[in-house]
Formats: structure tokens, C-alpha cells, sequence
């Protein structure tokens, strides 16, 4: 089965070493709490808030073993007044034998206030 799984995180700045290893800590705890295999992985989506501009967070991606040919887009979140500032989202899709109520989303740091329904421990 196909399914979506989500990820979120802030950084403290708009600076690269930031935007990267926080979106190197949300997906290997995305693949680490969903036992995934990034063979099995069809995309990733990256969004990113309008605040955050330093770099692709989809290069965080490239340096992690097995993610290389793994397609990846980034976006810019929608500036809705209010909205959570310097977070990044992921949204992977992939294959699973996980049921959708097993799916194991990922919220770390102020991201937790998006779900926290979905959030867990951190």
C-alpha cells in the first residue's frame, strides 16, 4: 500500500547548517519510526515557510546513503497570516505495510503544534 507520511520541524534561523540538519533529523526519524527503505520511497515534498530562504532543504536528501535517486521537490508553504514561522514540512510517500492508523508522522520542535493529535513524544 501506498502511504503518506508527514513530517514537520522548525529552525531557530534562515541559515543553511540549520535548514539542513533539521531536515537531516526529520527524515531519518521519519524512515527510523516507519522501518522504510528509501527503495521503497516514490517522492518526498518538501515545503518550507515563507521566512526560510538560506537554502533547498532537498540537499540535506543527497548526502544521506540510499536517498540519491530518490525524486524530491521543494515548495514554498502558503504565507497564511498566522502561520508557523521558519518550519519545514515533509510529506513522503512510500511504500508500506503500515495501516494508516500505524503510520508513525513526525512533528519536532514548535512543528508540534500542527498536529499534535499526531505529534507523540518527542
Amino acid at each position: 500500500m501506498i502511504r503518506g507520511i508527514r513530517g514537520a520541524a522548525t529552525v531557530e534561523r534562515n541559515e543553511t547548517e540549520d535548514m539542513l540538519q533539521v531536515t537531516k533529523t526529520l527524515i531519518e526519524q521519519i524512515v527510523q519510526k516507519n522501518s522504510l527503505n528509501p527503495e521503497a520511497i516514490a517522492h518526498i515534498w518538501i515545503t518550507v515557510s515563507p521566512d526560510l530562504n538560506a537554502t533547498f532543504p532537498a540537499r540535506a536528501l543527497r548526502l544521506l546513503n540510499g536517498f540519491e535517486r530518490v525524486p524530491v521537490m521543494c515548495a514554498q508553504e502558503i504565507p497564511v497570516d498566522g502561520g508557523l514561522e521558519k518550519c519545514i514540512r515533509l510529506m513522503v510517500t512510500a511504500e508500506t505495510a503500515l495501516k494508516q492508523d500505524q503510520v508513525n508522522h513526525v512533528y519536532l520542535g514548535r512543528a508540534r503544534a500542527l498536529r499534535p493529535d499526531l505529534a507523540g513524544e518527542e
